[in-house]
């Protein structure tokens, strides 16, 4: 495995992290033994980041990592998050703390404030919490500072604060939104942390569409999802929540591979993903301009799922999508947010920029994904 500097740090990680948020589970509980085992696996294949949360596997994730580091602390980097969305100092103080003991740890590698957004920056962290996490730092509790947003207009925003070493956001094959950002924070020094490099298991399903966008084919769709995001030369590592050693030595595998893509390689997988965004498109661009439905349809949803069926070969997935737009409830009441649900009233196609005839594609939506 080729390690990689994490920006101006000098630590060099693995370009697979383990993500710990999906291990596995029995009766609502960690299955601690076979997964301090699956764990123990990645770091003996060279696995040497691992990421946690609070919240992560009813609060049993924290627990059960610094249970399986047990020894081998020092060859490991540690990551994890601070939830506190607020200007409370002593609150975060007291998650910081909490996560130490949680983990049996001394101090934390890199330490994130968890889904940050910019005005969570602005009203709440700049105000109180980083003093005290500078603080925190200087006492040793942690080392670097970090951040993971969803807040992807906002992420250059909260780069350009240079109060972060690094930061963790999504990108894959379906999702580039955050390559600009990616690309500056990797410019101005900042290691960068991918989560959801499989579309948050949308590439888990086999495409042929999507392993032929390597030419020659990749072995599966996650392999082609996996290369795609560690072949960014501003990606430091992409996190894969692995729960069975069977992903582990798969994955592990995947990131092994010492030929990365090649510029040819990704130019021809950037160039037919920008010819799927534009027939996508053609469709639904996903503005939103038509909601809300009056009957509680979710119809950039519906297009999407079928964008995901037509263009991607993501059927399996689109289906089993659109079965659980059809079970959504609003407090504990049936509210089904599929195309089988739309009574063509037609107010929403005035609104559409793109002129889609809305009413007729929810039912072609209908036909192709519904029963």
């Amino acid at each position: 495995m080729q390690y990689r500097e994490y920006g101006r740090t000098a630590i060099k990680l693995s370009p697979l992290g383990f993500g710990c948020m999906r291990l596995p589970m029995e009766n609502d509980h960690v299955k601690e033994e076979y997964t301090i085992e699956m764990l123990r696996h990645a770091m003996d294949l060279g696995v040497n980041y691992f990421d946690t949360g609070v919240g992560y596997c009813n609060q049993e994730s924290q627990v059960v990592l610094g249970k399986a580091i047990k020894g081998r602390r020092d060859k490991l980097y540690i990551s994890t998050k601070n939830p506190h969305k607020g200007d409370d100092s002593k609150e975060w103080r007291r998650l910081l703390e909490e996560s130490l003991q949680r983990l049996d740890i001394d101090y934390i590698d890199f330490y994130h404030c968890h889904g940050l957004s910019w005005q969570q920056y602005v009203e709440g962290f700049s105000k109180g919490p980083l003093a005290e996490a500078r603080k925190a730092q200087q006492e040793g509790l942690f080392r670097y500072l970090g951040f993971s947003s969803h807040d992807s207009e906002n992420i250059p925003k909260l780069i350009d604060t240079d109060e972060f070493a690094g930061m963790t956001v999504q990108y894959n094959l379906l999702d580039r939104k955050n390559e600009t950002a990616i690309a500056m924070a990797h410019e101005k020094g900042m290691g960068v942390v991918i989560m959801g490099p499989i579309g948050g298991g949308r590439l888990v399903a086999e495409s042929e569409q999507i392993k032929n966008l390597i030419s020659g084919g990749g072995k599966s769709s996650p392999e082609v999802a996996l290369r795609f995001v560690l072949s960014n030369p501003n990606v430091t590592l992409a996190l894969s929540g692995m729960n069975s050693i069977e992903m582990v030595d798969e994955n592990i595998a995947t990131a092994s591979r010492t030929e990365p893509l090649s510029d040819e390689e990704r130019q021809h997988i950037l160039e037919m993903l920008e010819e799927n965004k534009r027939l996508a498109d053609l469709y639904c661009t996903g503005c939103g301009y038509c909601m809300p439905c009056e009957n509680g349809i979710d119809i950039p949803e519906n297009f999407r799922l079928m964008n995901y069926h037509r263009i991607y070969g993501l059927t399996v997935m689109a289906l089993e999508r659109y079965r659980r737009l059809g079970e959504r409830k609003v407090e504990d009441k049936p509210a089904p947010a599929w195309a089988e649900a739309c009574i063509e009233c037609g107010k929403c196609e005035p609104k559409c920029p793109q002129d889609i005839p809305i009413r007729e594609q929810l039912k072609e939506v209908q036909e192709t994904l519904g029963n």
